[in-house]
């Protein structure tokens, strides 16, 4: 849902009593009852009715129909207006910029203040993407409420600010966290760039060292970020990086915690050698590397994002990772069945250079394997190795008899593919005019069957 400001300053403190009573009632109702809000909200019933239909007009509060009694649900665009209120009481927010980013359940937007200080507005919407799958495989409504994953987004935004803060005031880069209210933070704005946006550095091996540095200094202050990848990195202009997006966050007293690191590790492994052609033999591993030496996990729990928050949020995440490798499992179905399709008019001469480069790139990777050294005071930019795996250039010189003969080949394989497609047309064309036919000539004859 698209953030929509400007009814804000129309809105009258009966309105936003009202909405607040709708938020309030949806902790323990899925449809909160009319009766309630006017008793929370303490009007009359028939202002808080009133009050509730230019709501839902507004579609800050959504009536459910077909249900047993007369109740009303919080929307996404109603949360939204309660943060914002909050955030204008509290002198955060003055006025509300464009949209600059919509990230995978999040939104981000310019916000500024009194004194024009610019900031970054992040809204978590979970749920949003991950609705489609959930919707498919089971009852969205007994297993999963809005007024729950507003719940969950809620969760998301306390813990991206309790660790944002806590790494802030330790010297890691990362934006400077301003305020906090339900499922939406501000945050520092910062002018770089998402690292997935560039295509060239001047230095990988720096930068590559500069984020192995970043990993293993996080898992030595007692964190590890869960999600370190080209999405959630940002790069000055100066080629200093900047972390972002700190909702997977975990201790590394967490079950999984090395798998989680080298996840990180290897997510920024495979971007550079894809990305920048650049692999080095030098990367941190969990075990040698790490040596705790900082309990930053032990301060998050005490700044206000408890164990009990933790373990509700990982319960969506693991949801929603169940969800998402569903989703790929079938896409990947899909695109093996399409490109069986195209491989059958695929030349057996193609075939051929296709395994041999394929061979070549195995027996790469089983030569390049590292050797698990120590390594904790690396630099990778010293140990630079390019990336080697290209596929062997195609030397080979044909005739122009060979390449008459393959044009031939491909034009006869084209018309054949015509030649089929308009037989088959025609022939449902005739079937068609032959009905046609068939129906015009006994039309409004009704003489029997000796007619």
């Amino acid at each position: 849902m698209k953030l929509d400001a400007k009814m804000l300053r129309y809105m009258n403190a009966e309105e936003f009593r009202v909405l607040t009573a709708v938020e309030m009632g949806s902790k323990n109702h899925e449809v909160v009852p009319t009766p309630l809000v006017a008793q929370i909200a303490g009007l009359r019933h028939g202002g808080s009715h009133k009050i509730l239909g230019e709501l839902a007009k507004k579609n800050l509060v959504s009536r459910v129909k077909n249900a047993k009694y007369d109740g009303y649900r919080l929307t996404y665009g109603g949360y939204d207006y309660l943060a914002l209120k909050t955030f204008v009481k509290r002198n955060s927010v003055y006025c509300v910029g464009n949209q600059i980013g919509v990230g995978k359940e999040s939104d981000i937007y310019v916000v500024a203040d009194e004194n024009e200080n610019q900031y970054v507005l992040k809204i978590h919407r979970l749920g949003r993407i991950s609705f489609r799958a959930i919707k498919s495989k089971r009852d969205y409504l007994q297993h999963r409420k809005s007024a729950s994953w507003m719940y969950m987004s809620r969760l998301a935004a306390i813990k991206e600010f309790s660790f944002m803060k806590v790494l802030h005031e330790n010297g890691f880069p990362v934006p400077e966290p301003i305020d906090n209210s339900r499922h939406c933070l501000i945050m520092e704005l910062i002018d770089a760039y998402p690292l997935q946006q560039i295509t060239k550095v001047k230095d990988p091996g720096k930068l590559y060292s500069d984020l192995m540095n970043l990993i293993v200094k996080l898992a030595q202050y007692g964190l590890i970020h869960g999600d370190f990848n080209e999405f959630n990195i940002l790069v000055k202009e100066n080629g200093d990086p900047v972390l972002i997006d700190f909702p997977q966050m975990v201790s590394t007293s967490h079950p999984n915690a090395e798998w989680y690191f080298n996840r990180d590790v290897e997510c920024i492994r495979t971007f550079f050698r894809k990305r920048y052609n650049y692999e080095s033999m030098l990367f941190p591993k969990f075990k040698l590397d790490v040596n705790r030496e900082f309990d930053l996990d032990v301060q998050v729990a005490a700044s206000g994002f408890t164990k009990q928050y933790q373990q509700e949020l990982e319960m969506y995440q693991k949801e929603l990772d169940d969800d998402e490798v569903d989703g790929e499992l079938n896409s990947d179905h899909d695109e093996n069945s399409e490109e069986e399709d195209e491989e059958d008019d695929v030349g057996t001469a193609e075939d051929s250079v296709d395994l041999s480069t394929s061979e070549n790139e195995l027996s790469s990777d089983s030569e390049s394997n590292p050797e698990i050294l120590n390594n904790r005071d690396y630099k990778a930019h010293v140990d630079t190795k390019k990336n080697s795996k290209k596929p062997p250039p195609n030397n080979t010189k044909f005739s122009e008899t060979d390449i008459k003969s393959r044009v031939v080949q491909s034009l006869k394989k084209k018309s054949d593919k015509k030649k089929r497609y308009h037989s088959t047309r025609n022939n449902v064309k005739g079937k068609e005019k032959r009905k046609a036919r068939d129906v015009a000539k006994y039309n409004g004859k009704d003489d029997g069957i000796f007619g």
